[in-house]
């Protein structure tokens, strides 16, 4: 986006831009309450999936933004999602979605690391899309993934704009040529393989667990169950000052505690299980010995408390009324409601039943947060709300205590305790990679030579200051090098190369460059140049042979297999006179056998990781070679012997 959309914050937040196409309003004002209406009808459409969400920090809104800066009127929200990285890509869906529902808009999605959708599909993106080009080329339309590309000098397509394309631009020309700006199927299918699963997969993201609460936090949990987040929050981000609160419990006293059923997402389980903490023993928050059948339930209780009264402590008990303003109040509110029923919100409860009431209450909340959104300095505090829940909503402790006795079960928390392989499967998974299966018996003679034929595809490939290219596709067409062109670039850069060079040494790359027909052809040399560089590479020959020799009987001559000690001794025999100098006083080093010193210690590596990850791994898995796992640690900690 523009310079003046970026947003300052530091947190992790992203923000999402959605534009109206083809845009025919010249009055501003028209245009916003077509925008609003907009607002209302994604709000409504999307309701049954955004009300019951759980966010770690600020649930999914929208808000109308005047035009700027070039920028044209558009929707607007920003979310900040903390640890939770499963709410940001949850945002991406609803943006797919919304486009999808309203072909007309156009939707723009960031967050503090830029386009983040291109770093989940990097591995596919052209070469010529990077960071300083990418501004306003990434969009979603009609649920699709869309990318400005940029011209090529073979094309002569006129709309493509040559430099990053403003977002007035970048509409017009998805407007004009919807369907040449769809990104590739591969990038799309990364992004989509990312989102793959919602909105079912939300369930999937919670867990149920009993905890011993305070009654007072059992009636403001179900009244707002979301705000166990901020609680969550509050107690795992205390300080010193927060603690001191947190000596004499005013609000929620632990005599009134009852066991109860507290859903959380995976993310906020996890930080309030992982906490170590222990009361101060003036709080009254004791805990039993750890092999007590509810010590769980009673440690979660006591961190959760601990959250609640953290969050009332920040707030007046005396805060301005207006601040208790009922969602009900606004003039919304009833065609909200009413576009509420039209969608199946409430799924065909019987209005009054207590289902169809905690439906309503999540609306109100929802309702409140994200369509009639008052400023930010008039909106409640968690703690606020939590005070105003305890005011006005009356309840029962032993009502409370005899729901103890139906208690859903709680779920297994054993997520929390990967092993190695099972953690691994979670990030093929992730990465989009296929799910490795158990070596079978016939799968036992691995082929090696896929290990050394992938590192030869690596070696060859021609860097840049950008980084080295992984092999990952066996049909891409090889790099060529002109090495002309090559050394004409240094020319101009450089100036003109001297005739002689100042120094006598050669790095070993120069020496292999010699070596190779492919890149000095000498019968296009010059006479003289060809004598001088004929000479140059019998000289290199002849240090070379003298170095292998030295080296033949030294420990690190000895630390290589050789192809002498691996062939047969006929083969071994006819390349003797190969391998001796005539003009040395014994024989050189034999060569090293290149490939199989490339495997063995490769499985050595691999081998010391024990499992875990490791350079070995890591290496050859980004270049799509997936090793079995060890079997047999003393063949694999001595290759060689194979």
């Amino acid at each position: 986006m523009e310079k003046n959309m970026k947003f300052a914050t530091v947190e992790d937040a992203v923000e999402y831009y959605l534009f109206l196409v083809p845009d025919e309003s010249r009055d501003p004002e028209k245009h916003r309450e077509i925008l609003q209406k907009y607002i209302e009808k994604i709000m409504t459409r999307f309701a049954p999936i955004l009300a019951p969400y759980i966010w770690q920090n600020q649930p999914f809104n929208l808000n109308y933004k005047p035009g700027k800066g070039g920028v044209p009127a558009h929707m607007y929200g920003m979310t900040k999602f903390g640890d939770n990285i499963e709410d940001e890509w949850f945002i991406v869906y609803v943006i797919k979605q919304i486009t999808k529902e309203f072909p007309e808009l156009v939707a723009r999605i960031e967050d503090n690391d830029g386009e983040f959708l291109l770093i989940e599909a990097a591995d596919y993106l052209p070469k010529w899309l990077d960071p300083d080009n990418s501004a306003n080329r990434v969009f979603f339309h009609r649920g699709e993934l869309c990318i400005i590309s940029a011209p090529r000098k073979s094309e002569a397509q006129s709309w493509l704009p040559i430099t990053p394309p403003t977002v007035p631009q970048a509409l017009n020309i998805i407007s004009a040529h919807p369907e040449k700006v769809l990104a590739s199927e591969s990038i799309r299918a990364a992004v989509n393989r990312r989102i793959r699963g919602y909105p079912e997969k939300i369930q999937a993201s919670l867990h149920r667990a009993h905890c011993f609460l305070p009654a007072g936090i059992v009636a403001v949990l179900k009244q707002q169950p979301r705000l166990v987040a901020a609680a969550v929050q509050a107690f795992y981000l205390r300080d010193p000052v927060d603690l001191q609160a947190c000596r004499i419990f005013k609000t929620f006293l632990p005599e009134t505690r009852v066991m109860a059923s507290v859903t959380f997402t995976k993310c906020l389980y996890a930080q309030l299980v992982q906490q170590r903490f222990v009361p101060d023993r003036r709080s009254g928050y004791g805990l039993p010995p750890p092999s007590h059948p509810h010590y769980r339930a009673q440690e979660l209780g006591m961190k959760l408390a601990h959250g609640f009264e953290i969050l009332c402590s920040k707030c007046s008990p005396h805060f301005s009324d207006s601040k208790k303003s009922l969602a009900t109040t606004s003039p919304l509110w009833a065609g909200f409601l009413e576009s509420l029923k039209k969608n199946d919100y409430f799924k065909g409860l019987i209005e009054g039943s207590a289902q169809y009431q905690e439906r309503l209450e999540m609306a109100k909340n929802y309702f409140q947060l994200s369509v009639n959104r008052p400023e930010s300095s008039l909106a409640m505090s968690p703690g606020e709300e939590i005070v105003t829940i305890l005011q006005t909503i009356p309840f029962d402790i032993e009502e409370l205590k005899k729901e103890e006795a139906n208690l859903q079960p709680e779920d297994d928390d054993h997520w929390l305790d990967l092993s190695p392989d099972q953690l691994d499967q979670l990030l093929q998974e992730a990465s989009g990679r296929k799910e490795s299966q158990p070596i079978s018996k016939e799968e036992e003679h691995y082929d090696l030579t896929q290990v050394s034929d992938s590192m030869k595809a690596f070696i060859s490939k021609v860097s840049t200051h950008k980084g080295a290219e992984l092999p990952r596709e066996p049909s891409e067409a090889p790099i060529t090098f002109d090495a002309d062109s090559f050394l004409n670039y240094f020319d101009k850069i450089l100036g003109p190369r001297p005739h002689e060079s100042d120094s006598d040494d050669l790095e070993e790359e120069d020496f292999e460059s010699l070596d190779s027909g492919d890149d000095l052809d000498l019968e296009s040399q010059e006479p003289g140049e060809e004598a001088s560089l004929k000479g140059t590479f019998d000289n290199l020959k002849s240090y070379m042979a003298q170095m292998d020799q030295e080296l033949a009987h030294t420990s690190i001559g000895k630390s290589f297999t050789t192809r002498k000690q691996v062939e047969p001794p006929s083969q071994s025999t006819s390349n003797k006179s190969e391998e001796e100098d005539p003009g040395a006083e014994g024989p050189v080093m034999a060569p090293v056998d290149v490939d199989l010193n490339l495997v063995s210690n490769i499985l050595e590596s691999y081998s010391s990781q024990a499992g875990l990850a490791g350079p070995a791994s890591n290496l050859l898995q980004s270049m799509g070679v997936q090793l079995p796992d060890n079997t047999d640690h003393r063949a694999a900690s001595n290759p060689k012997k194979d």
